[in-house]
């Protein structure tokens, strides 16, 4: 896409980040606000990727997905998760018992799908075209919030005004930064290695999680005999595999995923993106809100990332409209109040969890080992527990967004 400027200098609501979170918000305000204005700026022009990596939809998210009328664009490219089998081992070992497995989720339903990022980024820009401003690629300079709004500044270009704007410009918000909004940060000294593999057996739409002493590995099933990968490694092993040949990284993965789906070839170069935890301290100021990851960044261990995001959008969204419908300001501080308070628990909970995970199995100490395979059997053994483990990632709890129950706003 070239470079657009703005149309008009006046929005009722500017979304600084064209990631699918922020393309996700913009859609379920047009989707169910007729008239309503929206502008989506990006620092980038706004298009879709060209990585093949994969993200995993919750239950939830798909129901909101099916709300919005943009599941039926992405279903064919999105596979099923069925089961998933989770394993433990410290290092050199050759057997991998199997602790805990999942076999389906609500009602019998896959526990998520894994969707492409580019058939999801095509198909939100194809629902948005003609209903949102795509203002992109500009720089945003200023920020800036009065009496009737928030006001944007934009270089070599006009200020843009809207009575809320929303920072959905990820885990290095810009916006967050110009807002004076501080965030809690903790270093996993980690890197998250991420890929697309193809493999010789058929992975019949079970997921993989295998606890490793530097952390887990998760193989994640796509259409055909392909995965996406999720790998986590310390720092310089990390750099040691980047630097592999394709064929040597490819038979690296192979081992470690204990050859349970056969040769294994890589369909895209390995990436590699440092791990950490980051909470804002608050989701909010004057006439702003924060989404995804300008909010909250957790350990991918779990793969809950964008789906936190997406029930900040769930929730945001569905405060904006009733607002709207009523003839409210729906920037006002008593709003925003509202949706930081609404997205906390949830988020500290989800934040809490995966941190816990990743410092529990993140070893190779003997008896921690002992413990948390004691643990993971006995959970394995109670259904109950599972369900509400299920629940909770699924985004099906109590006090869940309307888009989140596949309810439109």
């Amino acid at each position: 896409m070239s470079k657009t400027t703005a149309k008009t200098n006046t929005y009722d609501v500017l979304i600084v980040g064209a990631g699918p979170v922020g393309l996700t918000l913009a859609l379920s305000l047009v989707r169910f606000l007729a008239g309503i204005r929206v502008g989506i700026i990006d620092r980038r022009p706004i298009s879709v990727p060209a990585d093949k990596r994969a993200s995993a939809i919750a239950p939830g998210v798909r129901r909101a997905f099916e709300a919005l009328d943009l599941w039926g664009q992405v279903a064919a490219d999105a596979e099923p998760v069925t089961g998933m089998r989770i394993t433990d081992s410290g290092e050199g070992d050759m057997a991998r018992p199997l602790f805990l497995a999942f076999e389906g989720g609500e009602r019998g339903g896959p526990i998520a799908h894994m969707v492409p990022n580019t058939a999801l980024t095509a198909a939100l820009l194809q629902r948005l075209e003609g209903k949102a401003e795509l203002i992109a690629p500009v720089t945003i300079t200023g920020f800036a919030a009065e009496a009737a709004g928030g006001a944007l500044v934009v270089a070599d270009g006009p200020v843009l005004r809207a009575p809320l704007v929303v920072a959905a410009d990820g885990a290095n918000s810009a916006l967050r930064g110009l807002a004076g909004i501080k965030v809690f940060e903790h270093d996993y000294r980690q890197m998250g290695l991420v890929t697309t593999i193809g493999h010789e057996l058929p992975h019949e739409g079970i997921a993989y999680e295998h606890f490793r002493p530097a952390g887990p590995f998760a193989s994640l099933p796509l259409k055909g005999n392909r995965s996406s990968l999720v790998w986590t490694e310390g720092a310089e092993e990390a750099k040691r595999l980047l630097a592999l040949p394709a064929g040597e990284a490819a038979a690296a993965i192979e081992a470690a995923m204990g050859s349970n789906l056969g040769t294994v070839t890589l369909e895209d170069r390995l990436q590699a993106f440092p791990l950490r935890l980051l909470i804002a301290h608050h989701f909010m100021a004057p006439r702003l809100a924060l989404i995804g990851d300008a909010a909250h960044v957790i350990h991918p261990v779990a793969g809950q990332g964008l789906n936190l995001g997406l029930k900040d959008v769930a929730a945001l969204a569905e405060l904006v409209i009733e607002a709207m419908r009523l003839g409210l300001d729906h920037g006002s501080p008593d709003l925003l109040a509202r949706y930081q308070n609404w997205r906390r628990f949830d988020t500290a909970l989800m934040a809490m969890v995966t941190d816990g995970m990743n410092r529990l199995f993140s070893n190779d100490i003997a008896p921690v080992r002992a413990l948390r395979d004691i643990g993971l059997g006995v959970v394995d053994r109670l259904p109950p527990v599972k369900d509400f483990l299920m629940a909770r990632a699924a985004g099906s709890g109590m006090g869940a967004p309307r888009l989140m129950t596949g309810q439109a706003i």
